[in-house]
C-alpha cells in the first residue's frame, strides 16, 4: 500500500516519538522539581526553549541538583532507559516480558558502558540512574528474585512509567497488546499504580501511532484501558483540561485536578508520609499531567511539551511522556529541528540511530505476530469445522 503523503509512515512516527521524548527530556531536566512561580522567577518569565542550569555554573556543587549537569540540551535518565530497552528489543527481537528485564536489561545497566550528558562522561548507566531503578539489578541480580514479582517493595512512581514508549511502537496502533506487554514487563519494576501507568503510557504511544489518531482518540484509548486510581485521575485532568487552550491558564487547574490523586503532596521535594506507597486509589503525577497537556496543546509540539516543562514538579517525565505521545501523532516534523539537533549534540548522542533499530524490530515482531495469528485463525477453524 503505498503511504498517503499527510500521514506519517511507522518509521516516521518512531523517529518522531522517540526524538520528541528525548526533547522533552532535555527541556524540562534543569527545571525539574520547582514549582511554576519557581519557575516564572528563575528564568524572568515561562521556558520557552533549551535553559541552563538552575545553579547556573555552580551545578556540580549545588544541591539538590549536583553532580548532575541538568540543562543545556542534556537528557536524562529517561532516555537513558529509554534507549536501553531499544537495546533489549534489539537483542530479543520480539516482545518482552518480565524475564527480558532479568536477562538483558539488568546486563545492560550493569555492563555497558554509554555517554551519560549529565555526568559528562562514559559511565555504566547503574551508575546514573536512582535508586528506584537500581532496585532492578538488585532484586533481580543479587536478589535473584521472581521477575514476575521484583517490583513488589519497590517505591512506587513514574521510573517505569518513563521508559515505555519503545512497547508502545512496537505495539504501533494497537494499545490494548502495547498495555498488556508494558504490565508484563515492568513487573520488575514496579507494582500498583506505577505499573499500571507504564501500560497506559505505553498504549497512548501505540494509540498515537494510529492513521487518523488525534489527541483526543489517545485519551480515549488510554481512559478505555486504566483502572483504579490511574483512571480517575486521568479523567479528573482530561476533564478540567477541556476548558483550556494555553498552558499558563491551566498550570494551576490541572495540579488540583491531579491533587487527590497524587502521594507526593505539595512539596515536591519534600514528600508525605504516604508518599509512593502503593494503593488502588491514586496515581502517578506524570501521566495524567502529560495527557491533560496533550489536550490543552492540542497536539502540537511546543505548546504541548513547553505546558509539560513550564508545571514543574516532576517536569522532565512529563515532557518526556508528553513529547513520546506527540510525536508518535505527527512524526519527526513536529519535533522543532533546531531543539533536535541541540539536544543531540549536547548529550553527544546520535538520536535517530534508536530509531532506526527500533523500527526494523517492530517490523520483524508485526512479522511474527502476524504468522501466530494466521497459525492460530487456521487450528481454530479446524477446530470448529464441524459446527458449519
Amino acid at each position: 500500500m503505498t503511504p498517503t503523503p499527510d500521514v506519517p509512515t511507522l518509521d516516521d512516527r518512531i523517529t518522531g516519538s522517540l526524538l520528541g521524548a528525548a526533547v522533552g527530556d532535555a527541556l524540562g531536566g534543569p527545571v525539574e522539581g520547582y514549582t511554576p512561580d519557581q519557575i516564572l522567577e528563575r528564568h524572568g518569565g515561562r521556558v520557552t526553549g533549551i535553559v541552563g542550569p538552575w545553579n547556573g555554573g555552580e551545578w556540580r556543587t549545588a544541591r539538590p541538583i549536583a553532580p548532575y549537569h541538568k540543562g543545556d540540551g542534556h537528557v536524562t535518565d529517561d532516555t537513558l532507559m529509554t534507549h536501553a530497552l531499544i537495546r533489549v528489543y534489539e537483542k530479543v527481537r520480539y516482545h518482552l516480558d518480565a524475564y527480558a528485564v532479568a536477562d538483558h536489561l539488568v546486563p545492560e545497566l550493569m555492563g555497558s558502558p554509554v555517554w551519560i550528558p549529565e555526568l559528562e562522561a562514559e559511565a555504566l548507566p547503574l551508575q546514573r540512574i536512582f535508586l528506584a531503578e537500581k532496585w532492578i539489578v538488585t532484586r533481580l541480580h543479587y536478589g535473584h528474585a521472581d521477575p514476575r514479582e521484583a517490583g513488589h517493595g519497590n517505591v512506587v512512581n513514574c521510573g517505569a512509567a518513563m521508559y515505555m514508549a519503545p512497547v508502545g511502537l512496537v505495539n504501533a496502533a494497537h494499545p490494548a497488546a502495547a498495555y498488556a506487554e508494558a504490565i508484563d514487563l515492568t513487573g520488575a519494576h514496579q507494582s500498583s499504580y506505577g505499573r499500571e501507568a507504564a501500560g497506559v503510557f505505553a498504549a497512548a504511544v501505540a494509540a498515537a501511532c494510529a492513521p487518523g489518531a488525534t489527541p483526543a482518540s489517545v485519551v480515549a484509548a488510554a481512559l478505555s484501558l486504566a483502572k483504579d486510581g490511574t483512571r480517575e485521575a486521568i479523567g479528573a485532568v482530561v476533564e478540567v483540561a477541556a476548558d483550556h487552550t494555553d498552558f499558563e491558564t491551566a498550570l494551576i487547574p490541572l495540579r488540583r485536578a491531579v491533587a487527590p490523586f497524587d502521594t507526593v503532596g505539595p512539596d515536591y521535594r519534600a514528600p508525605s508520609l504516604g508518599a509512593r506507597r502503593p494503593s488502588r486509589l491514586h496515581a502517578i503525577e506524570e501521566l495524567p499531567i502529560a495527557l491533560g497537556m496533550l489536550l490543552v496543546g492540542g497536539g502540537d509540539f511546543r505548546r504541548t511539551v513547553l505546558g509539560a516543562v513550564n508545571y514543574g514538579r516532576d517536569c522532565d517525565s512529563i515532557a518526556t511522556m508528553a513529547g513520546a505521545i506527540v510525536g508518535a501523532l505527527h512524526g519527526e516534523s513536529a519535533v522543532p529541528a533546531a531543539w533536535a539537533k541541540q539536544v543531540a549534540e549536547a548529550s553527544r548522542l546520535d538520536l535517530h540511530a534508536p530509531a532506526r533499530a527500533l523500527a526494523a524490530v517492530a517490523r520483524e515482531v508485526f512479522a511474527r505476530d502476524t504468522d501466530a495469528r494466521r497459525a492460530h485463525e487456521s487450528a481454530f477453524a479446524t477446530l470448529t469445522s464441524a459446527d458449519r
